[in-house]
């Protein structure tokens, strides 16, 4: 039985950050697997970046076609501005993998699930090219101290993921539920915790997101203790997730948090799912 202290211990917070612009240049671009680029980007304005949650979103903001250097707007107390007399640049919203303030280094990981912008730049980047950065406006901070964890995704969400494991303490237990092309888009994680890790491929199935979607229905969830669930990816699959985890598996909406990375046939799509 939880106490009205451990209840209080495990209660998420949200935190927010000053809203800042930065320009960065890319100093190393590594393919971890043929789906997964990761990009390490460097600046002077890295000095004061925060990021407090392992879901933190940024947004990154590209070069327009011919040009060196992406538009950035300006910070105000009514949001960004954009020069007038620019058209807006194209932005995404992605997860800081890795942060190295003494380094000032900044890792950012590209999943090449479908075309786009984002996946159209990351197939060419080279270092000395330039990226802009906005944020993370705030982040939502989910205890480690629960006493399991499970963690359910599709390739978009391989960076957030992979940064949770790395922060769970040792003898945390994790499951985690991930969906990806097929067995080449796979990697390691690295982390203290006691992993039970679940694969599904969407080449092995007929709809994307069912592999996904049975794997969490066939699941064990412990009886004991208490447990938080992070889920991210396409928006209907992680509605159909969310929705079988609390009416069905009789998990407490305080303790899921659900986000839409993308949605199938649209852009620039990232919400977090609630009723």
């Amino acid at each position: 039985m939880q106490t009205q202290d451990n209840r209080a211990e495990l209660a998420v917070q949200r935190v927010r950050h000053p809203l800042k612009f930065r320009l960065l240049q890319v100093t190393k671009v590594h393919a971890l697997t043929p789906h997964l680029i990761r990009v390490t980007l460097t600046g002077e304005d890295l000095h004061d970046f925060v990021s407090a949650s392992f879901d933190d979103h940024i947004k990154v903001f590209f070069p327009e076609p011919g040009a060196d250097k992406p538009v950035l707007p300006v910070a105000s107390p009514d949001g960004p501005v954009f020069p007038a007399d620019q058209p807006r640049p194209t932005a995404r919203d992605f997860t800081p993998r890795r942060f190295d303030r003494e380094a000032r280094e900044l890792d950012i990981e590209f999943a090449m699930h479908e075309a786009g912008p984002a996946a159209t730049w990351a197939a060419q980047a080279k270092v000395g090219q330039y990226l802009g950065v906005g944020g993370p406006r705030g982040s939502f901070v989910i205890p480690t101290g629960f006493d399991w964890h499970l963690l359910i995704g599709d390739d978009t969400a391989l960076p957030a993921i992979a940064r949770r494991l790395e922060e769970l303490p040792a003898g945390a237990r994790v499951a985690a539920v991930i969906e990806v092309g097929d067995p080449s888009a796979q990697i390691e994680f690295a982390t203290q915790a006691e992993l039970h890790l679940i694969w599904r491929y969407r080449s092995e199935s007929t709809c994307r997101g069912e592999a996904l979607l049975q794997a969490v229905r066939e699941l064990y969830l412990p009886e004991d203790g208490e447990g938080y669930v992070w889920a991210a990816g396409e928006a209907a699959t992680m509605r159909a997730v969310r929705y079988h985890l609390c009416t069905e598996r009789g998990v407490e909406k305080s303790r899921i948090r659900a986000a839409s990375y993308w949605k199938q046939g649209a852009q620039a799509v990232h919400e977090t799912l609630d009723d």
